[in-house]
C-alpha cells in the first residue's frame, strides 16, 4: 500500500514538475525579451493546466470525453489571459504581445499534455516551441533581407511619413 502511494506521488510530482519546467523555460524566454508575461505567468499557466488534467485522471472512469471537455475549457479560457497581453499602440499603430499571447496559449497546452501523462508529447512540444521562439525572429529578419521585405513597423512609419 505504501509503495502504491509513493508511485502515485512520484507520478504526480513528475507531471507537475515537467509542467513547471516548461512554463519556466518559455517564461524565461519572454522575460529575457522584456515581455509582460514571464516566468511566473507561464509557469502558473502550465501548472494550472496540468492540475486540471490531473484532476480528470485521478477520477475513476475518466475517458477521452472528460479530457476533451477540460481541454476545450483550457483553450477557451486561456485566450482571455492571452488577450490581456496584446496591446495596440495608437500612435505607431503597432501591436505588441502577440508572440507572448501565443506562448501563453501553447504553454497551457504543454501543461495539459504533461498533466495527462503525455510526457514525450510535452517534451517534443516544448522543444519545438522553444526552437520557434529562439530562431523565429532571426529567420523572419533573414528572409526579410533576402526578399527586401520591410518589417511591419517600418511599413507603417514609411506610409505615415508620405
Amino acid at each position: 500500500m505504501q509503495n502504491f502511494f509513493n508511485d502515485i506521488t512520484l507520478e504526480l510530482m513528475t507531471r507537475l514538475g515537467l509542467a513547471i519546467l516548461a512554463g519556466t523555460v518559455l517564461g524565461l524566454n519572454r522575460w529575457l525579451h522584456h515581455k509582460s508575461a514571464g516566468i511566473r505567468t507561464h509557469s502558473l499557466v502550465a501548472l494550472g493546466a496540468a492540475i486540471a488534467m490531473l484532476m480528470i485522471d485521478t477520477h475513476s472512469g475518466s475517458d477521452a470525453q472528460s479530457h476533451s471537455r477540460v481541454l476545450q475549457g483550457l483553450v477557451t479560457g486561456i485566450g482571455f489571459l492571452g488577450a490581456g497581453v496584446i496591446i495596440r499602440d495608437n500612435s505607431s499603430k503597432r501591436i505588441h504581445g502577440l508572440t507572448t499571447a501565443a506562448s501563453i496559449w501553447a504553454c497551457a497546452l504543454l501543461g495539459a499534455a504533461f498533466g495527462a501523462g503525455q510526457i514525450t508529447l510535452g517534451l517534443v512540444g516544448l522543444s519545438a516551441i522553444l526552437f520557434t521562439l529562439l530562431l523565429g525572429g532571426r529567420l523572419e529578419s533573414f528572409i526579410g533581407r533576402v526578399y527586401g521585405h520591410q518589417p511591419f513597423e517600418q511599413q507603417n512609419s514609411d506610409s505615415e511619413n508620405n
